[in-house]
């Protein structure tokens, strides 16, 4: 049985501490038409787990989260980091580097919890989960550059980092005018296969109907949930299609007892 339900987590990778809570998630769940069943944020790793039990329902659900699941290397990146830069560098799209020793691993702490709540992380490498309840990573710049149906064909959309040759005054309108357009862009998907009906949530609809915000603890509380619900897509693009429009990053076979550290990306021919 497919997946019922497509979740998503644009996850804060700093874990809870004494004194110093954790940043917001951005979350979205989605099923198969497209319609979105719920959208916000979390704060710690406990409401976000929280969520997931709420918002996954009884039947099986794919979640794919922006955040490292598996992390086993001493030093460097993992090899799917890596391998963003090769297929995606030409679209200005890399990965930031994780190992052990990174101090930013909710990512880890979430999937042991919800392995203990009977989900399973797949790795992608036999293709997408037919049944069960089943989390693998994504990076939602993949998504951007990879998915056709965004139109980034040749750069990824500047909506995130500023750069160098801009100061923050010029940059927050930029980025504001950026980020609109990709909303927009989003706004498409409701014709897609799958689709994404932006506007089935009061929350999501707030994206297209408002302004993106210059402030920067507003607007990146809006990119938190644009990253959720382009994470959401990606796993029901996933669940539809496979291998035909996605790649797995990382290894290609299992050895040893930890699985595998993957990314799942939607990839155009010459990415792959």
């Amino acid at each position: 049985m497919t997946p019922a339900r497509f979740l998503g987590i644009d996850l804060a990778w700093r874990e809870d501490a004494p004194g110093r809570p954790a940043n917001e998630s951005g979350v979205a769940a989605i099923d198969a038409t497209g319609r979105i069943l719920d959208a916000g944020w979390t704060r710690g790793l406990d409401e976000t787990v929280a969520w997931v039990g709420a918002a996954s329902g009884a039947g099986p659900a794919l979640l794919f989260v922006d955040a490292p699941l598996v992390v086993t290397n001493e030093r460097g990146q993992r090899e799917c980091e890596t391998q963003v830069g090769r297929r995606y560098g030409r679209w200005k799209v890399s990965a930031n580097t994780t190992n052990v020793h990174t101090p930013r691993l909710a990512g880890v702490g979430l999937r042991r919890r919800l392995e203990a709540r009977g989900w399973g992380y797949s790795d992608g490498i036999d293709g997408p989960p037919e049944r069960g309840r089943a989390m693998s990573e994504c990076y939602p710049y993949t998504t951007l550059v990879g998915a056709f149906e965004l139109g980034y064909a040749t750069e990824r959309p500047r909506y995130k980092r500023r750069p160098p040759k801009l100061t923050v005054a010029q940059w927050r309108p930029e980025r504001a005018t950026n980020c609109d357009r990709l909303i927009g862009r989003i706004e498409r998907l409701a014709t897609a296969d799958p689709p994404l009906l932006l506007d089935s949530h009061p929350v999501s609809r707030r994206l297209a109907d408002e302004p993106s915000p210059l402030a920067d603890v507003a607007y990146k509380h809006r990119e938190d949930l644009i990253d959720a619900l382009l994470c959401a897509w990606t796993a029901a693009l996933w669940s539809r299609h496979g291998h035909a429009r996605c790649q797995v990053l990382g290894p290609s076979v299992r050895s040893g007892d930890d699985p595998p550290a993957t990314i799942i990306a939607p990839a155009r021919a010459e990415q792959r």
